[in-house]
């Protein structure tokens, strides 16, 4: 191995620590009161070493929602490309799995990334991230884009702009975990998540069919 090839992975293993510690942070304190000293000395690094690999806050929690967006696109792309083993409306049932899915994966790091998306953080991130993020959202709207598209063209589905669909499925997704997740912090003992995403997706397929 040459010095080059063993510096890049030196560099992303203490680039996987400092999220490691992160996550744990952002887990104990929550988003808005972990600070990158925090994360620190969770990590056993100085402030200064963060700063080397993340250059905020924002930049460090937005690292830990690309590994939710690249598991959600690996879980669409099966379901999109499964054409032979499943009819357009066994797919949206499949899609529901896979939110549920993508919610169980990470819950933390999901609800913040969702809160991550409708306010002013976005214009922290470097343009390397910002374009990372950017692109994995597109390519997963594109995919259940896909889905719906192919259920307009057999004929299975009201003819709807596809992409309009695939924004109104994210939509009752995001909306329902937050609204969830908001009813958690009065009652933590009850989680009506999978419950209601069933019901909200029995709906919309009843909505979309032709």
């Amino acid at each position: 191995m040459g010095i080059q090839e063993r510096k890049k992975r030196e560099r992303e293993r203490r680039r996987q620590q400092i999220m490691v510690a992160a996550k744990r942070v952002f887990s104990v304190r929550g988003f808005n009161k972990a600070t990158m000293e925090d994360i620190a000395k969770e990590a056993e690094l100085s402030p200064g070493t963060l700063y080397l690999y993340f250059k905020n806050k924002d930049e460090l929690f937005s690292s830990l929602s690309i590994r939710i967006l690249q598991y959600l696109n690996l879980r669409l792309e099966h379901v999109a490309s499964s054409e032979k083993e499943l009819d357009p409306l066994e797919k949206i049932e499949e899609l529901r799995d896979v939110m549920y899915d993508v919610y169980e994966f990470d819950p933390l790091i999901l609800v913040n990334m969702f809160h991550l998306q409708s306010s002013d953080t976005l214009k922290n991130l470097s343009p390397e991230l910002l374009s990372s993020l950017k692109e994995l959202s597109r390519n997963s709207l594109g995919l259940m884009a896909d889905i719906f598209e192919e259920g307009i063209e057999k004929g299975d589905f009201i003819d709807r702009h596809p992409m309009a669909l695939a924004d109104i499925v994210w939509a009752i997704f995001s909306g329902i975990v937050l609204w969830e997740e908001s009813k958690r912090l009065i009652n933590d003992n009850k989680n009506y998540l999978k419950e209601t995403l069933k019901i909200a997706f029995e709906i919309f397929a009843r909505g979309v069919r032709k």
